[in-house]
């Protein structure tokens, strides 16, 4: 939700969010890093968030619907799947 300066948007966002239940991520945090360490020795390299969503998304077994492409890279090395809207 990082980035919304108009305080409206924000809410509504944070509104609609509220639908979806929270999910406890400690042990993502471990699967994180191991995304993290075989991309970069594919000479790929992300954000701590980016390895953190794809390996919720892993254990979810859920796909990423994504505008990123670093996302496509990561996917190529990890275990992840990717929405495609087409």
């Amino acid at each position: 939700m990082s980035g919304y300066s108009d305080f409206e948007q924000y809410s509504k966002l944070k509104d609609k969010l509220m639908y979806f239940p929270n999910e406890t991520i400690i042990d993502d945090y471990v699967t994180a890093a191991v995304f993290s360490n075989l991309c970069r020795k594919k000479g790929i390299q992300g954000s701590h968030i980016d390895f953190l969503i794809c390996a919720v998304a892993h254990r979810l077994k859920m796909s990423i619907y994504i505008h990123d492409k670093d996302f496509g890279f990561y996917s190529q090395i990890i275990p992840i799947r990717l929405y495609s809207a087409s």
